[in-house]
């Protein structure tokens, strides 16, 4: 008997604490609400083949453990079609639930994670639903969106749209390995690819991390990517033949590091003490668009203001042939910005180095930028520049890089504390070198982005 009880306490704990955990099978949406309804930690709902109409949400009010999920899958990737009124709803407090498989053409704004719900990962789907909305909306928290398709939308709404509750966004997202295609250009405001936060939330830290996703020919708003949080990381994606600008537009402390930005409007920057460095920026306009604040939000401004850019970090960024790099546009009655350092980056062709419009640029932190062929240094003092051949070569995917000789390598004697990684995601050991590309013979680790690199899929 002891022995017996010794073999259940065994195979229950190599089971992840669920020894009856199960896969079922459904063929009809009656069938998968109830299996949804009745699932326990570690059960496996698998959803047959076929194109399931729904006339209302499916509603899924249950949890599984971070070791035992519950997962609603597809029995082949993409071959389950859920189509009509209603999708996948979340309510809270379910947490660790698994959505996998699955191509979405119900109606938009129908893929919800509700305020409350916790640990939920949307995977290996393609989202293509109908009419104005968003494609996917996160509220709640710990959620993890990873090897998704988005594509080919033509209405107001985003493709995947992000909130809070009460004044706080939500926190600790994981967004990953996301391919965003084909936004059609939209009459009206509401129409980035991605939204992450309001001016209501703004001033909340989410600490979530958006990172190697895919961004081609969408094109919604004059807003591809727009941030409205503080403490937001994005970084190693590739935005390409985007007529829309990442903007980060409310809010504090985002660090923008290692994206590749190509024919694309690319960075405009509003708020304060953000990080912006080891992009790569290859024939935009601008590359680097500093904004001229409307308002000041630390003095009590609405938040909904363009509050002021301050104390921004613009440093170890390499921009090729941009018909213009870095910029400030003029605004009626605007404040300009404060505070901003534009160290070692390196430009090359295209327009003026340098180009600010407006008042009030109060105390700029100008050093050791390397410029060549463009036109002219523009607003650049002397002393802020060499003019030289950075030697910049391109590698088998067309991306420049440095080589060894370049007078880019160890320029930079200054302590820039917590930028360790270049564009390639290797190690940035001082002295450090201008540009986004620390020169190194060891092995790349990130590179540009292609279709087959993200998505659901994906290798």
């Amino acid at each position: 008997m002891k022995q017996i009880s010794a073999l259940l306490s065994l195979l229950l704990l190599m089971s992840g604490g669920n020894l009856f955990a199960k896969t079922i099978l459904v063929k009809s949406l009656p069938a998968l609400q109830t299996a949804i309804d009745h699932a326990k930690p570690g059960d496996v709902i698998m959803v047959a083949d076929g194109v399931y109409t729904t006339t209302a949400n499916i509603t899924i009010r249950n949890s599984g453990t971070a070791s035992q999920p519950i997962t609603i899958i597809a029995q082949k990737t993409g071959a389950a079609e859920v189509t009509g009124a209603g999708g996948f709803v979340i309510e809270g407090p379910s947490a660790y639930i698994v959505i996998q498989g699955f191509t979405f053409t119900h109606a938009s704004d129908k893929a919800v994670t509700q305020a409350g719900t916790r640990f939920c990962r949307w995977t290996r789907n393609v989202f293509q639903t109908t009419g104005e909305g968003n494609y996917l909306s996160l509220l709640g928290s710990d959620h993890q969106v990873d090897y998704n398709t988005f594509r080919h939308k033509n209405a107001l709404g985003k493709f995947i749209g992000i909130r809070g509750e009460g004044n706080q966004i939500a926190e600790r997202l994981w967004i990953h390995h996301n391919y965003f295609f084909d936004f059609k250009p939209q009459k009206g405001n509401g129409a980035e690819a991605l939204q992450f936060g309001l001016s209501g939330y703004s001033l909340s830290a989410s600490h979530s991390l958006l990172e190697y996703n895919l961004f081609e020919q969408c094109a919604g708003e004059n807003e591809l990517i727009s941030v409205k949080a503080s403490f937001v990381t994005v970084r190693y994606n590739t935005i390409r033949d985007c007529k829309a600008q990442f903007t980060l537009r409310h809010g504090n402390h985002c660090e923008v590091y290692g994206n590749y930005f190509t024919l694309t409007p690319g960075l405009r920057i509003f708020g304060d003490d953000h990080i912006i460095h080891s992009n790569y920026f290859e024939n935009c306009k601008p590359a680097i668009n500093i904004g001229n604040g409307g308002a000041e939000v630390a003095d009590g401004a609405d938040l909904r203001s363009h509050d002021r850019p301050d104390r921004i970090l613009i440093v170890f960024n390499t921009l090729v042939n941009n018909e213009e790099n870095i910029t400030r546009t003029e605004r009626p009655n605007g404040i300009g910005s404060t505070f901003i350092t534009i160290a070692y980056n390196i430009i090359q062709g295209g327009g003026e180095a340098v180009s600010i419009k407006g008042p009030l640029y109060v105390g700029p932190v100008w050093k050791g930028n390397i410029i060549f062929n463009t036109r002219g240094a523009g607003q650049l003092p002397d002393s802020a520049y060499i003019q030289a051949d950075p030697l910049l070569v391109k590698d088998a995917a067309g991306v420049y890089h440095l080589q060894k000789g370049s007078p880019a390598i160890g320029i930079a004697k200054d302590n820039y504390r917590g930028i360790t990684r270049d564009r390639d995601g290797q190690l940035r050991k001082a002295p450090l070198d201008a540009g986004a590309d620390q020169f190194s013979e060891q092995p790349v680790k990130v590179r540009m982005l292609y279709p087959k690199d993200v998505g659901c899929d994906a290798q």
